[in-house]
């Protein structure tokens, strides 16, 4: 390859061509004919051009509004949960859709201006190239700079300032937007308000004003209160319970939240009377006889462990295959999942009716940086 192209320039050289020479000599030594080559607006500033150029624009400034839009609706936008038929329910359920869809422009709208301004602006080429084999040598390393440059240039992306601006303003919102997209799920303080029950140190399941914490069975009206008893589960039996207060009776938005709330869920598992239980140190009194509760959220990524074996004790996330021990404190022993189901502290009243000793002592679900284990 080297003794045939003795007749390169050298460094010294190559230095001192334009550019437009540097691709002339790129083109022929990669083989490279050109058929057809023509500025695409040989005569500068007519009118056809500026309505090419603002309808390019166009585009770059409704992806750029899209990504404020995306920025807007993810900041702002009411995204707590509201039940059926209660005020701000539509508001509510359009929150993904409304993401989905400014993003989704964001990006088509973007794409769009891109594709329209190499079809409107870039100069008209037709070239035939010969491949051939071997790696890159310095003179095509400089050359195909070179080429690019031009292509750069050739654009009139550099004169066209209302492209220019609108693409930077579409790109930067673009970026924007993906960013906090990813990250903005992320960008939380653990430790603010960490004795509320609304953080990720808490659940609904943690004590206030000293008021009763019932476990209440979803019936499927969220209005409708029924709670649950130790005879309502056969042994080997299981059922998914929240949290109920005496003061939320009437209150028909907290009745809901309760049993929608992401980390209220609770599976009661009666296990049979003859099981023997291996009790996790430091909750050996955690459950009440054969009733044992664990958080339903799964460890790993945060889906439902709703899966119960009663034989063997399993407990399956159907989402990666976790499997938990219930005959073992809630031990992962299949899958992705590291630790153990958090268990709650449980009993009966003077009723008959089962309760929550207090909160889970440990965060329920995925684990988090500031957690300790």
């Amino acid at each position: 390859m080297s003794e045939q192209r003795k007749d390169l320039p050298g460094e010294a050289e190559l230095a001192d061509m334009s550019r437009d020479d540097l691709v002339k000599l790129g083109t022929n030594l990669d083989g490279v004919e050109l058929v057809h080559y023509a500025d695409r607006w040989p005569v500068k500033g007519t009118r056809a051009e500026r309505r090419a150029e603002r309808g390019v624009a166009a585009w770059f400034v409704l992806s750029g509004l899209a990504g404020l839009a995306f920025v807007a609706v993810y900041l702002f936008w009411p995204w707590r949960y509201k039940g059926p038929f209660t005020d701000g329910e539509l508001l509510y359920s359009l929150y993904t859709p409304m993401l989905g869809l400014t993003l989704g422009v964001c990006i088509l709208a973007l794409g769009i201006g891109v594709l329209a301004h190499a079809k409107r602006f870039f100069n008209e080429e037709i070239a035939v190239q010969q491949r051939h084999d071997g790696p890159s040598e310095a003179v095509d390393q400089k050359t195909i700079g070179a080429l690019l440059g031009d292509a750069a240039a050739t654009s009139g992306l550099g004169r066209r300032s209302v492209i220019k601006r609108s693409l930077g303003f579409a790109g930067g919102m673009f970026a924007v937007g993906a960013g906090l997209f990813t990250l903005g799920g992320l960008v939380r303080d653990p430790w603010a308000k960490s004795d509320d029950k609304d953080s990720l140190w808490h659940t609904g399941w943690k004590p206030e004003s000293g008021e009763k914490i019932y476990l209440r069975r979803d019936t499927g009206d969220p209005h409708e209160v029924v709670l649950v008893r130790p005879e309502d589960l056969d042994a080997g039996g299981f059922e998914t319970v929240f949290p109920f207060r005496e003061s939320e009776r009437h209150d028909p938005e907290k009745l809901v939240k309760a049993l929608r709330r992401s980390d209220n869920p609770v599976m009661l598992i009666r296990l049979r009377s003859n099981q023997h239980v291996v009790k996790r140190k430091g909750q050996e009194d955690f459950n009440y006889g054969d009733y044992y509760a664990y958080s339903k959220i799964c460890t790993h990524l945060g889906c439902p462990t709703s899966l119960y074996e009663q034989q063997t004790g399993r407990l399956l996330c159907p989402c990666h295959q976790s499997q938990f021990d219930v005959f073992t404190y809630g031990k992962p022993m299949f899958g992705p999942a590291t630790r153990a189901l958090p268990q709650l502290p449980i009993t009966v009243d003077e009723d008959g009716y089962f309760v929550a000793r207090g909160d889970f002592i440990e965060p329920i679900g995925p684990g988090f940086w500031e957690r300790k284990s």
